[in-house]
């Protein structure tokens, strides 16, 4: 019979098997079957190809990919049990339901039907409707295998994602055995056995590193005394290799309330297990110089400090502050700061034993001198390392801080340059200083503090009364952060008198605090230190530039003043591209020319970035600012910048003037200083001069303009008004009367 559908209809390709009109094919040798069966399975909802021989099934059935197939186990040739027994060696249909009719039923027929791979077997039988219900059975059963196989397929890839396995352990008679112990293949392959041979709880056992074993013993008969769910990690060996296994497992209970075993899973955590271990290792560690950072080092110090007040001994800790590391990255960049980070960071590892140690010092099974495993150099960040001496006095900290200070001595080469560093230690005693890791890390920074205040390569150990000081400084950093906007800020005027002694040329503003009921007057060696430090004195330096601008205008309208008032700037406003624009806008606002306003910038200041402020001094000099070098003579200059920079003035720093009677070398200074200005047709300024004999000498060498007490202190502004109003001559104390002559 033509096994091609009417007006030559195809099934298309192979849809799910769920389709409204499942796919049949229906092969019989008798035509006449043929023609009755496919009518009435049409009627009922499928969609009937027929084939009238065995050959030409299976080649439908391998071209088309039938749902069903409804197969005569009766026919001439190859008959229904061969088609079917090679039907199920095709590719893709060794699962497709296979229902095989004959008009006679035997067992031996049944049988051989099933071992041929049938899926059932049905008399022949004009009730359409039953032979429809059973081919749509066949259909959902199969539907329902096919997407259990599929979730299981699923299942076994995700738990070997996973790495996950399952297991059960049965008993009967109350009392747990060996027996009835079964691993799943997963859980098989995670253990290295062979699938073909099952694994046994003793295998299992036997496979836990040693060091596990009794423990996991003895947890596995205390939860199951408990009937208490099982949860816990092991070592164990697997072909040679250490590998971490997760074990879950929840009890299960009988009829009689007794637990008749347990079910649970097997996952290998080996890879997530190192994982964690890095992770927890770089959250130690500092990844620049790999030393531990200051979690490992608080831990460290937390150890030693229990040793110690157990075995009665100090322990020291010193904390080192590079000095102007902020100058060498801003310089030479940060590529280079690191560099010389991790140099030194190997030179301090070279000054103390066991530096090398970094991982945590296990808890148990250490000897009585474990906590000495704690010592070591980390990095607190930035460029601040911290010293741990897990057992040392004074004395020996002290050394030890010598040994870092000439570690180094020697300079490190930087992109091609050598540079000399050098550092602060602060350093504290546990327990006289702190018993806690963090009592004992706040006073080593209290002694590092008061270090970097006594100057550059200094060791400062603490004392009690650091930390008071340090919260001292800390409220008076949080009342001057309020001192502007609370108009507490003052601008006292010191003048400023011409050689002559009959004439006012100016003023320098100084700048003061009054705390009122607060706190009174605040010494400016106090708090203006504490401003560089905090970065507040950018925002000082801004209100003295429109407070000086602001006087001068009130000078030059009430008493015709045109003088100039100088305002101290500090080096690092010189970083601010915005100065000039700064001091444009406080002229403008007040209507007074530039050349009023004079800005004096120290020495040292100066040739910290001559390069970088020199373009900024420039623009200031074109608009008739005025630039005064203060301090001048106690800091380091070059002459070909001297004689390059636009300055108007050098300032003698006081501490030559006062020292210069009987002192030959403060004469040969201040001389010196003169003649260089004369050469370069600079006005000079003597600061503090506070006796006649001052006044004579610097006369006697030329010395332009003169600033000290035995003029005036610096005053309020309306204390000057009369020195302001009344310039010739000016009222000179009784015995330099001469003087004005």
């Amino acid at each position: 019979m033509n096994a091609t559908p009417p007006h030559g209809r195809m099934w298309p390709a192979a849809t799910a098997a769920s389709a409204e009109r499942p796919r049949l094919l229906l092969v019989d040798d008798e035509p006449v079957n043929l023609l009755v069966t496919s009518a009435a399975l049409e009627g009922l909802g499928f969609e009937v190809r027929t084939a009238g021989d065995g050959p030409l099934a299976l080649d439908l059935a391998l071209a088309e990919r039938p749902d069903l197939v409804l197969l005569d186990a009766r026919m001439p040739g190859m008959d229904g049990f061969e088609t079917c027994r090679q039907l199920r060696q095709l590719p893709g249909l060794h699962e497709v339901p296979v229902l095989m009719i004959t008009s006679h039923v035997d067992n031996e027929v049944v049988d051989r039907a099933f071992a041929v791979g049938a899926t059932d077997f049905f008399m022949r039988t004009d009730t359409w409707a039953l032979l429809a219900a059973r081919l749509r059975h066949m259909l959902r059963a199969a539907l329902t295998q096919s997407e259990l196989q599929r979730n299981r397929g699923q299942l076994s890839r995700a738990l070997e994602v996973a790495r996950m396995g399952t297991f059960d352990w049965h008993w009967t008679g109350g009392r747990p055995g060996l027996r009835g112990f079964v691993f799943s293949e997963e859980a098989q392959r995670l253990l290295g056995g062979d699938i073909m041979a099952p694994l046994g709880p003793r295998d299992l056992l036997r496979q836990v590193a040693y060091g596990d074993r009794h423990p996991f013993l003895h947890l596995l008969r205390m939860r199951m005394n408990r009937r208490e769910p099982l949860s816990t990690e092991l070592q164990c060996v697997v072909h040679g290799r250490r590998r971490r296994l997760y074990i879950e497992a929840e009890p299960e209970v009988g009829d009689d309330d007794q637990c008749t075993g347990y079910s649970g899973i097997l996952q290998d955590v080996t890879e997530r297990h190192l994982a964690e271990q890095s992770i927890r290792r770089l959250s130690y560690k500092d990844t620049l110089t790999l030393l531990p950072n200051r979690n490992q080092i608080t831990l460290r110090l937390r150890r030693a400090i229990e040793a110690g007040l157990r075995l009665g001994h100090d322990v020291a800790l010193l904390v080192a502050d590079l000095d102007r590391f902020k100058k060498i990255n801003e310089t030479l960049g940060h590529h280079a700061g690191d560099e010389l980070l991790m140099e030194v960071a190997r030179r301090f590892r070279a000054c103390v034993r066991h530096s090398d140690l970094f991982h945590e010092v296990p808890q148990d099974g250490e000897g009585l001198r474990g906590y000495r495993r704690t010592e070591g150099v980390g990095r607190l960040g930035g460029d601040e390392f911290a010293v741990l001496l897990a057992e040392a006095s004074e004395e020996d900290a002290l050394r030890v801080a010598q040994r870092l200070h000439n570690a180094l001595r020697s300079p490190v080469c930087l992109d091609g340059q050598e540079i000399v560093v050098s550092a602060c230690i602060g350093m504290a005693l546990g327990p006289r200083d702190g018993t806690t890791a963090e009592s004992l890390m706040q006073a080593a920074d209290a002694a590092l503090t008061a270090a970097k205040r006594a100057g550059r390569h200094q060791t400062v150990a603490h004392s009690p009364s650091m930390i008071q000081q340090g919260r001292e400084r800390l409220a008076l950093e949080t009342a001057l952060h309020h001192a502007i906007e609370r108009q507490e800020l003052r601008l006292h005027y010191q003048p400023k008198v011409s050689a002559c002694g009959t004439r006012l040329v100016g003023v320098e503003a100084l700048m003061r605090w009054d705390r009122g009921a607060a706190g009174g007057l605040v010494s400016p060696g106090a708090f203006i230190p504490l401003a560089e430090e905090s970065d507040l004195i950018e925002s000082l330096t801004e209100w003295a530039l429109e407070e000086a601008a602001r006087q001068a205008a009130l000078w030059r309208g009430r008493c015709g003043f045109g003088g100039t008032v100088a305002v101290n700037i500090p080096s690092r406003m010189f970083a601010r591209q915005d100065l000039p624009a700064l001091v444009d806008g406080a002229v403008e606002r007040h209507g007074i020319p530039h050349s009023m306003l004079a800005l004096e910038i120290t020495e040292s200041g100066l040739m910290e970035d001559l390069e970088g402020i020199l373009p900024l001094l420039h623009a200031l000099h074109r608009r008739g600012v005025q630039i005064s070098v203060d301090d001048f003579g106690t800091g380091y200059s070059s002459l070909k910048y001297l004689s390059e920079l636009p300055i108007s003035e050098l300032k003698i720093d006081r501490s030559f003037v006062i020292n210069m009677s009987g002192n030959s070398r403060a004469m040969a200074v201040i001389t010196s200083i003169i003649s260089l200005a004369k050469a370069l047709h600079l006005k000079v300024v003597a600061e503090g001069v506070e006796e006649v004999a001052h006044v004579q000498t610097l006369q006697q060498l030329h010395c332009d303009v003169f600033q000290g007490y035995f003029f005036s202190r610096p005053l309020p502004a309306e204390e000057l008004d009369p020195w302001v109003k009344a310039p010739l001559p000016l009222r000179l104390p009784p015995d330099a009367t001469a003087l004005s002559a």
